[in-house]
């Protein structure tokens, strides 16, 4: 019995719109109920019967309704199961619809009890349909499981609906400037070979929580990560050395795994940017220590070639600095010309002027604007990066993601 009510349920579904479950919802009574909506007189059996045949003695479905009298219009209505996947690479999106057609066709006209004929696909290639096609379309199947998953219906006044399934694969031109928070406005596009075109764009907006994960969050840490050769001793080359090489070539795997999934466009996107910036930070840090490790080193032979003039113990010693010329123009008075076989690193002479590369009188050691130039103490660059680097990465998140995500 239980079997036998499903069968029933799915030859009245079209017509009374029966909604079948599992039989354990219903009573006996309600099955009795459809038991006696599903059961048809003989009477309207064979008026059906009489009725098609009747329709389709003369009929012609090589002609459109009307033809040479007035055009036929054709009304649509799309029901969409589901969107997605969305291909970048392939500029392309799926879509899952229920395309339902419907026109007017005065051959089809009967008078009978009945107000309306659910047909099955067996009528569907006996009378006219619409030449419609999608424009946008690489592929499109329709269903075939377990029957054609088509529906026609013909009422008395000539009415025609034709349903049908559809999976399209159709085209969408993708602008990724923002990827991966970019929307899209992706069309549908269906037309008649009588030339006219209807589309039907759909919005779609990306979610970001998979591109957050595999690529925003590790490159964030990897230049965090960056940061803490500022905190290791400049003394420890090889531990301040490996770990730059590391960040940078995480990073360099990091920027080729957030373009495997992307089309080889000519511009930037948005996710670009964020991981070049992330490798600049990083290979500067890796910089950094380079830059201090070098300008130290060149430091130590000239304190060596003056141990002989070292001041007495108990002297206090001038700390050293290194001068950044800001308006790039260097003076050089005379007093260096005719002195040229002067120990550069030399303390500079009672009033002179500071214009040796190693400030050394107490003018110089006021850190104050000179000649156009800025002093910076070559042992605290550690301890200028620290405040630096995380102050301008900060600086830079909150730009980016307040142009991207609010702009």
């Amino acid at each position: 019995m239980p079997g036998t009510v499903l069968l029933l349920c799915l030859a009245l579904g079209p017509v009374l719109r029966a909604r079948c479950e599992s039989t354990e919802e219903y009573d006996y009574d309600y099955l009795s109920i459809n038991k006696t909506w599903v059961l048809t007189p003989k009477a309207q059996e064979t008026d059906a019967t009489q009725i098609l045949n009747s329709l389709l003695k003369n009929y012609d479905n090589k002609l459109r309704p009307d033809i040479g009298i007035k055009p036929t219009f054709i009304d649509v209505d799309i029901y969409v199961n589901s969107i997605g996947p969305v291909s970048v690479i392939q500029m392309e999106y799926t879509i899952d619809i229920f395309f339902a057609q419907t026109w007017y066709d005065r051959r089809l006209r009967f008078n009978s009890t009945l107000k309306a004929l659910t047909l099955n696909t067996n009528m569907v290639s006996r009378i006219w349909i619409p030449d419609t096609f999608f424009r946008n379309s690489k592929r499109a199947d329709s269903h075939w499981i377990t029957t054609p998953n088509q529906l026609l219906r013909i009422w008395n006044d000539g009415k025609v609906l034709y349903t049908l399934r559809l999976t399209i694969e159709a085209e969408c031109l993708l602008q990724l400037q923002n990827f991966p928070m970019d929307t899209h406005s992706c069309p549908l596009v269906f037309s008649s070979w009588e030339y006219m075109v209807m589309t039907v764009s759909f919005d779609l907006s990306r979610r970001m929580g998979y591109f957050a994960i595999q690529t925003y969050i590790p490159c964030i840490l990897t230049v965090v990560l960056s940061w803490v050769s500022f905190w290791i001793k400049r003394d420890s080359t090889p531990a301040r050395t490996s770990l730059g090489i590391t960040t940078v070539l995480t990073m360099t795997t990091l920027s080729t795994i957030s373009r495997k999934h992307l089309p080889r466009v000519s511009y930037i996107t948005a996710m670009d940017l964020f991981v070049s910036v992330c490798f600049i930070f990083v290979f500067a840090a890796l910089m950094e220590y380079a830059t201090l490790n070098y300008l130290v080193g060149n430091k130590k032979p000239l304190e060596h070639n003056r141990k002989a003039r070292l001041p007495p113990a108990g002297a206090q010693v001038m700390p050293s600095f290194t001068t950044i010329n800001i308006n790039n123009i260097m003076h050089w008075p005379p007093e260096i010309e005719e002195d040229e076989d002067e120990d550069p690193g030399s303390p500079c002479l009672e009033g002179k002027e500071c214009e040796r590369f190693f400030c050394c009188i107490e003018d110089c050691q006021t850190g104050m604007w000179r000649e156009g130039r800025v002093r910076i103490h070559i042992s605290r660059l550690d301890s200028y990066s620290r405040v630096f680097f995380p102050t301008a990465f900060l600086l830079f998140n909150i730009v980016y993601w307040i142009a991207y995500l609010y702009l």
